[in-house]
């Protein structure tokens, strides 16, 4: 079975990830897209009473589709969510010996250098890299190359939506999700 994991705030799930994880499946052939939602992201300020209603928020977003599935493993360890720890947990679950396929934005991707224990992470990764933004400029990431992170650029086109949008009332989101938000009364500022 290939797989490829899909870790992320996810504050909220919207649209733009839910047809990331989608071409995935499409383009590469995956026969599953694992959502990994942090529990406290090392790299955000996030309240950790929203972790519990981010996990619900994605596993509501992932029944849509049979090649979903929404990990826990981020969520159990009630701590910050390494990358690393991540992956080399997942590889140990499905087996897997090989660099371990990683969704990620551009906007994420660009800090990726900063993250826990980087050097290690990216012999163990190889990433796909979504567009964030709507110029896509794939020299703005030649330093990974050079620095020897194994990584392509999807060929999606790019959709405009954000998690920031949802929670300051822009943009539309999932039906579910929205659902959810609005009978929780998330991000009501």
């Amino acid at each position: 079975m290939s797989i490829c994991i899909f870790p992320g705030t996810f504050n909220p799930i919207h649209i733009a990830h839910i047809k990331m994880a989608e071409f995935a499946v499409e383009y590469y052939k995956f026969d599953r897209v694992i959502f990994i939602p942090a529990y406290i992201p090392p790299h955000k300020e996030i309240s950790a009473n929203l972790a519990r209603h981010r996990y619900n928020m994605v596993k509501l977003a992932a029944a849509t589709n049979t090649h979903f599935e929404v990990s826990d493993i981020e969520f159990n360890s009630e701590g910050p969510s390494y990358t690393l720890f991540t992956v080399k947990k997942i590889c140990e679950l499905y087996n897997i010996n090989k660099k371990l396929d990683l969704l990620i934005g551009t906007d994420a991707f660009g800090t990726v250098k900063n993250w826990y224990k980087a050097d290690e992470l990216k012999n163990l990764v190889h990433f796909i890299v979504f567009p964030r933004c709507d110029k896509l400029k794939e020299e703005d990431f030649s330093y990974y190359k050079e620095a020897g992170y194994d990584f392509e650029f999807a060929p999606m086109k790019y959709i405009e939506i954000s998690s920031t949008q949802l929670r300051a009332g822009q943009g539309q989101s999932l039906m579910k999700v929205g659902e959810y938000i609005k009978a929780n009364g998330l991000y009501n500022s």
